[in-house]
């Protein structure tokens, strides 16, 4: 007899729940390896997120910094210290340490007022997941304009302006140009100086240029303190006699300096005048000093200094061709009407190349003037600062010359002029053309001891990895 024994149904389930579960783990794993590292990816995306956060707080930490000591480039340490300058960051609400930041701190090269911070952040969860930001800040100088002046402009039709151009009168436009055109008058008396139809009430700008020029007119806009164009002229005489060049007064008619090409400069003293007529200033006033040296004697042949300043207490000359960052100042101190020396421009002035290694800065407590033996065609490279007088060329009656090319910018108390016309707005006297073009690289990297803007440190890039 057979027995028959009973069919064991729970060992079936449990095989069948095994084989189920098996395959189960087999589909899931990578479904779950999959969220493991998703999981891994969205912690690390935030912690990056974070660590980005925390190096931008180094480098706000590092121009709020600036902005209260505008020359320490350390972190508050010794110069002599290379960095990096390690932060902790710090949850001011329960003082948890989130992170940390790291600052790299490259001063400016020489002639340039542009920092360069890195900051790399992390936070402390994560410390090997870093990013870094890399910014760039710069303040401005005054040669942020192409031309700027305290008094009236006349820009005729045969002239052509580069870059921003202000002043803080009212200004006759009759040329063109490729930058704005400010005004801080609404409106203005114009003088008889500016042309018919003045004297009138005229806009802060106006004139007879094209629609395309006109639409870079702006008027009214804040005026510009002239005063905070004056470079310290205690400073830079300092500067001068310690390690630069200084020049007393020289018992004759004042110094004549020639640049040369391979980063020297001669040095005259002028011992007598070549004559010329009398002429007039933007002013009317009959002006009967010689403009043009005649006979110099060499004094000595020397490199420009290390420290790019050369300061004059008289009359001087400057011609030739500049290598290197220069400023030349002509001042006497205290400052007096009567005795303030002026610059005289007699020849070509220009730069060995126009490549921003090359700057000259020419500040005269007078007036600059280009002569009246200076050639019909002149090119002047430099940034200029008639510090209480006028950038000009004197009138002489039918004293015509060609052209005059100016690369650089212009700051100037008074008014300024290198060209004289008459009520139809032809030349009469001076430069019949003009052409004045800004160089850019004065905005950032201007000569040793030019006037800087008030506005502090400004940022000129960002970038992060």
């Amino acid at each position: 007899m057979i027995k028959k024994y009973p069919h064991n149904k729970k060992g079936e389930m449990l095989i069948y729940l095994l084989i189920i579960v098996s395959l189960f783990a087999v589909m899931m794993l990578p479904v779950i390896n999959n969220l493991a590292l998703k999981t891994k990816v969205t912690a690390s995306t935030v912690a990056s997120e974070q660590a980005l956060q925390i190096a931008e707080a180094g480098i706000n930490y590092y121009q709020w910094h600036l902005a209260h000591f505008p020359t320490d480039y350390y972190d508050g340490n010794a110069a002599t210290s290379t960095g990096p300058y390690v932060h902790t960051y710090t949850d001011l609400d329960n003082q948890t340490v989130l992170g940390k930041y790291s600052l790299t701190i490259t001063p400016p090269s020489t002639g340039s007022t542009i920092v360069t911070i890195q900051s790399t952040g992390a936070t402390a969860a994560y410390p090997g997941v870093t990013r870094t930001i890399t910014a760039k800040y710069g303040i401005p100088s005054l040669a942020q304009y192409s031309f700027l002046s305290n008094d009236v402009i006349w820009i005729g039709n045969n002239e052509n302006i580069s870059g921003l151009m202000q002043s803080n009168n009212g200004i006759r436009f009759d040329g063109t140009t490729n930058a704005a055109v400010e005004s801080a008058k609404a409106t203005y008396t114009c003088p008889s100086t500016q042309g018919s139809p003045c004297p009138a009430t005229e806009n802060g700008v106006w004139g007879g240029a094209s629609q395309t020029t006109q639409s870079f007119w702006t008027y009214p806009v804040p005026s510009v303190d002239f005063s905070s164009i004056t470079s310290s002229l205690a400073t830079m005489e300092n500067s001068a006699e310690t390690s630069g060049i200084f020049l007393p007064p020289s018992n004759a008619q004042g110094y004549s300096l020639v640049f040369l090409s391979n980063g020297t400069v001669n040095i005259y003293k002028v011992t007598s005048l070549t004559s010329n007529p009398t002429g007039w200033d933007v002013y009317n006033n009959p002006q009967n000093q010689y403009t043009d040296y005649n006979a110099r004697t060499l004094l000595y042949n020397k490199a420009v200094p290390a420290n790019g300043i050369i300061y004059i207490e008289d009359t001087t000359w400057v011609e030739g061709t500049v290598k290197g960052r220069v400023m030349v100042a002509a001042a006497t101190l205290p400052y007096n009407p009567s005795t303030a020396p002026s610059i005289y421009i007699p020849n070509n002035l220009v730069y060995a190349a126009k490549d921003g290694t090359n700057a000259l800065g020419l500040l005269a407590q007078n007036n600059i003037v280009v002569t009246y033996h200076a050639p019909s065609t002149i090119e002047i490279d430099a940034a200029l600062v008639a510090q209480n007088g006028s950038a000009e060329f004197f009138y002489y009656p039918n004293d015509i010359k060609t052209t005059i090319s100016i690369f650089g910018a212009i700051m100037t108390y008074g008014q300024w002029t290198w060209t004289w016309v008459d009520g139809s707005n032809n030349t009469v006297s001076g430069y019949n053309v003009t052409n004045d073009t800004y160089d850019g690289n004065l905005l950032y990297s201007p000569p040793p001891g030019f006037p800087l803007s008030t506005s502090g440190y400004q940022q000129l890039s960002w970038n992060s990895n």
